[in-house]
């Protein structure tokens, strides 16, 4: 088959859309003004939602103009009245930009600030509204895995779910593409109103630092808030480490959580259940600990039992026995958050009895957990691996996982974000090498940075790694995946970390369609090597 793969069509993406309650409660403008202590100007009006969007709007909605870095929000205010609006919501600068909207206006001092108290209320999702369990997990990684983890345990002893992380939204079976990894408290509130609706008896969460430092969160009261981890990215928002276990630590006071489930595999993991100012229950699979002898006085352990290709047999033990199932993903740091996802449910009220029989009835873990260490190739020639890890820390752990699963050689395909934390680069092209026997360097989303200087740092810090590994450098990356599947062959594997689930690359300021997991399956296919027919979810590169 002849495919030039360096050819595919490049697709505009298109944002994904907000998911709404499909039969909202009107309620009163003034109301909203007095409860977010705003001035309304204008008369009162009956609102129905509330969005920062003024293209992803629906008729009643209020829209919110914030100033943003180089532009003010409310210049589409007239945008928003011509779709529908029935109100705005800014502060004294947006409310004379919208002031030729004929739209009553609410303003305030901080229209971001007060977001979340305007959301949760418009929409009936406060801490003293009727809600659905609300399981939320924080950290630098693992995040997005224990979140749909929780998703899939939970179909699996038969309650009714939700999950919002990175990769998706999900309602009741019910599946959308995600756009930021915790969406912003408009969306998140319409998502609670909608999962409501929906029947939803519980939802993973997926939290990050900006989550609560650009207040996504506030007005939010999780009954269980996870940790899995804390180590270096992030850097560009938060200065140093310091600064942001400060942006996490907050969301295990008794302002934003119920209780908390802590993982003491990284050292943070101590301080943060020491200082948590609600009843915390620890874990800690102490193989892969940064500490053995902290991690072996957790509450729960976690011990792998055996790792394959396909999946990691881990045993669970704790104050309520102990259990021995599998997930579908490899590496102990997957075992270890499967572990944290099952005890999240128990601190949530859930049996030890009921998710023992489900596991046991099904033999393992029933979730799917889309790009994380995402096995994409077929039965015969190199294993591909497509993965999200953009740390140093994600490439340490994913590539000894992929080590142990491998007989044969193992190539590491990377590129790094651009206009992001710049301080991590040097130690991800560091320990690329480290685990890897082939290093193939290329492009991830450069942004408005200069693709070649992206590589060009990690080209040097893994030259000096190692002067004599084996190193390409090779952009765009759809030739990169080409050539990463001509230097290895049967027996050996192929890790390209970064895209992971993302269906998209960010090139000054667009996002274009693109699939790293369709790319690895026709570069297979071009090479002779059989593949999966289709590798899910791909919409934007269908053959």
């Amino acid at each position: 088959m002849d495919i030039d793969l360096t050819q595919l069509p490049r697709v505009r993406r298109t944002p994904p859309t907000m998911l709404r309650p499909q039969r909202p409660t009107p309620r009163s403008l003034a109301e909203l003004a007095t409860r977010i202590g705003g001035e309304l100007r204008g008369d009162d009006a009956r609102i129905t939602g509330i969005t920062l969007s003024s293209s992803d709007l629906a008729a009643g909605d209020v829209f919110v103009g914030i100033r943003g870095a180089n532009r003010h929000g409310a210049e589409f205010a007239v945008q928003a009245a011509a779709n529908g609006a029935s109100a705005v919501l800014t502060d004294a600068d947006g409310a004379a930009l919208a002031d030729g909207t004929g739209l009553p206006v609410v303003v305030v001092d901080d229209p971001r600030g007060a977001l979340p108290a305007a959301a949760a209320w418009v929409y009936g999702t406060t801490p003293d509204d009727e809600l659905p369990l609300l399981l939320a997990t924080t950290g630098t990684n693992g995040k997005t895995s224990v979140t749909h983890l929780l998703d899939g345990l939970l179909t699996q002893i038969g309650a009714v779910s939700g999950a919002s992380t990175s990769a998706e939204r999900v309602i009741a079976g019910e599946r959308v593409v995600a756009g930021l990894t915790s969406p912003e408290a408009t969306e998140f509130h319409a998502q609670l109103a909608r999962m409501r609706e929906a029947g939803v008896e519980a939802v993973a969460i997926e939290v990050s630092a900006q989550a609560v430092t650009r207040h996504r969160v506030d007005s939010v009261l999780f009954d269980v808030m996870a940790f899995t981890n804390l180590t270096h990215d992030h850097l560009d928002d938060y200065g140093d480490m310091e600064s942001y276990y400060q942006a996490k630590a907050p969301l295990f006071t008794k302002e934003r959580a119920r209780r908390a489930v802590v993982s003491l595999d990284s050292t943070p993991g101590s301080r943060i259940a020491a200082e948590a100012t609600v009843p915390v229950t620890t874990i800690a699979t102490p193989d892969i600990a940064a500490d053995r002898a902290v991690a072996e006085k957790a509450d729960w352990i976690v011990e792998v039992t055996r790792e394959e290709q396909r999946g990691t047999s881990f045993r669970l033990t704790g104050p309520e026995g102990s259990l021995e199932t599998t997930v579908p993903v490899i590496g102990a740091h997957m075992a270890s958050n499967a572990g944290l996802a099952i005890v999240m449910l128990l601190e949530a009220g859930y049996t030890w009895s009921r998710i023992r029989e489900a596991l046991e009835r099904d033999g393992g873990i029933r979730a799917w957990v889309p790009g994380r260490t995402q096995l994409v190739s077929g039965a015969e020639g190199p294993a591909v691996y497509v993965d999200f890890g953009h740390t140093p820390d994600a490439f340490e752990k994913t590539l000894a996982a992929v080590r142990r699963v491998t007989p044969g050689r193992v190539l590491m395909l990377f590129g790094a974000d651009g206009d992001r934390d710049t301080l991590k680069r040097p130690d991800m092209g560091r320990t690329a090498v480290e685990g890897s026997d082939i290093v193939v360097i290329t492009d991830h989303h450069p942004r408005f940075e200069d693709a070649p200087s992206i590589r060009q740092t990690l080209l040097g810090a893994a030259r000096a790694a190692d002067p004599q590994h084996e190193i390409y450098e090779v952009s765009p990356p759809e030739a990169a995946i080409v050539k990463a599947v001509s230097l290895v062959g049967p027996g050996d594997a192929i890790l390209w970390a970064g895209p992971g689930h993302q269906n998209y690359r960010d090139i000054e300021g667009t996002q274009w369609g693109y699939s790293a997991r369709e790319l690895s399956r026709r570069a297979l296919i071009a090479a002779g090597w059989p593949a999966p027919d289709r590798v899910w979810p791909n919409p934007y590169l269908d053959d």
